[in-house]
């Protein structure tokens, strides 16, 4: 997941920075961090914490500037340790360079060991790194940050957004297929891009557009620039950005998320309906699913979990044991509204099972007389490589289960998944554009081990023609 910003602006870029993390807080809890540049300083600031706790009035206002990059971590690649905050920093040549990246690379530890043998030192375990050597070390010979970029690109493999700072420019990038999201705004007085549009809202920013899959784009003090790096011939956008991870609010190429979920709720309900009193949200991200399934079945819509304000995602926590204690104190039913009520029970997904199975004890505990359990997700049967931290196959109670026995582990009275039609139908992207390898074990790239369905890029600028075969 992650989330990633970066920032022209004439007016200062350290308070914006930081409220544009806080709108992407969402996509990563570990670590946050924040580099800009002044006159030839790289000031930086980064440690583990969210937003709220890394950063204070003191310390943005030593964090000078107009032009500045941000970072909130989800850890994929790369261990819990704090050497991995972002944005990494480094200096070389007589120039300053900072980068964030959201994604995971599938060939990382290929790349890093082909630039060990070639003396190269990682002081990090993320792929981040692995790209920045990169960066750095074509820079070296080509003398063009653009064409560092291109070269970088073409031996990359994977997800990647990416924004770099090179001195006072940020050049910002995004994988061939679009597997992760980024996007571009206008504010009053420069240019930002960023994971999602949520992050302009927070600063009264102009939505544009989102980055092309295989877009690089160019900020400074004098405007914006684009340039087409590479074309495939499908994207593979994550479908549980639609899902899950984005907000409610966000625009992810071209689409509202919050519509995308409205709609999965009422195909639940048309798959599966229910004769029930009452429709519930698993809070925050059943709000909508839930919506959409009220709307469709005519039951009324009634919160019968109220959640802890102050209590993260607990998918995105790092340990099984912190996220299974997490969720009584972060869910709490209502009593008045469940007791001897019949409830559908609305939520995103079910990957190990075990909070879907305490969230419904404690509907019962509370006096439910029934919890109908719906589900805005195919089953997730296999593991995610790039960029999320789904466990393995044996991990996974959908894994080598039936759905009338993961019913029975969760302890519902009946349970439903979308089916996968109606999960794309809902997007509105043709399947060829999606990336469903969690749900249907086979990726839009190649992975040792899997199934894949690969997507032909072609690398369109310069002198660069190659086909990247994956």
């Amino acid at each position: 997941m992650c989330g990633i910003v970066g920032i022209v602006d004439a007016g200062g870029v350290s308070l914006p920075l930081y409220y544009a993390l806080f709108a992407l807080q969402h996509r990563g809890q570990e670590s946050a961090g924040i580099s800009t540049y002044d006159a030839g300083i790289l000031h930086k600031h980064k440690e583990q914490g969210l937003v709220a706790e890394v950063f204070n009035r003191e310390i943005l206002t030593e964090l000078t500037g107009k032009v500045g990059i941000g970072h909130v971590r989800y850890p994929t690649t790369g261990e819990n340790q704090p050497e991995n905050t972002q944005p990494l920093n480094f200096s070389f040549k007589g120039h300053v360079f900072s980068i964030v990246h959201n994604g995971n690379l599938v060939n990382s530890k290929e790349l890093s060991s082909d630039y060990e043998d070639q003396g190269h030192i990682f002081a990090t375990t993320t792929d981040t790194e692995v790209i920045a050597a990169i960066i750095a070390r074509e820079l070296t010979v080509s003398g063009s940050m653009e064409d560092a970029i291109i070269l970088c690109m073409q031996k990359l493999e994977g997800s990647y957004s990416v924004i770099a700072m090179l001195d006072g420019t940020i050049y910002a990038f995004r994988d061939p297929l679009g597997i992760k999201p980024l996007c571009i705004g206008k504010t009053d007085s420069g240019y930002m891009v960023a994971s999602e549009s949520v992050a302009m809202d927070a600063l009264g920013a102009i939505f544009i557009r989102d980055l092309k899959p295989g877009e690089l784009v160019r900020i400074d003090s004098d405007g914006i620039s684009y340039r087409q790096v590479t074309r495939s011939s499908h994207s593979a956008f994550c479908i549980f950005e639609y899902v899950y991870f984005a907000r409610s609010d966000s625009v992810i190429d071209g689409v509202l998320v919050y519509d995308v979920r409205r709609k999965i709720g009422e195909m639940l309900h048309n798959e599966a309906p229910v004769n029930a009193e009452m429709i519930s949200p698993v809070p925050d991200s059943g709000m909508a699913f839930a919506t959409g399934y009220s709307e469709a079945s005519g039951i009324p819509f009634k919160e019968g979990l109220i959640k802890n304000r102050y209590i993260g995602r607990t998918f995105i926590m790092p340990t099984q044991k912190l996220r299974e204690n997490a969720v009584r104190m972060k869910l709490n039913p209502v009593r008045g509204h469940i007791k001897g009520k019949s409830v559908v029970l609305v939520d995103d997904s079910i990957v190990r099972g075990t909070t879907s199975r305490r969230i419904i004890e404690l509907m019962r505990e509370f006096g439910a007389r029934e919890v109908h359990f719906r589900v805005g997700s195919p089953p997730i049967t296999a593991p995610c490589y790039l960029g999320v931290d789904l466990p393995t196959r044996n991990d996974l109670i959908a894994h080598n289960r039936s759905p009338g026995e993961v019913c029975s582990c969760i302890s519902a009275d009946s349970l439903h998944h979308i089916s996968l039609e109606a999960l794309i139908k809902a997007t509105g992207h043709s399947p060829e554009d999606l990336c469903c390898g969690c749900l249907t074990g086979c990726y839009p790239l190649r992975i040792s081990g899997e199934l894949s369905k690969c997507r032909d890029i072609d690398f369109v600028n310069g002198s660069y023609q190659t086909r990247l075969e994956l």
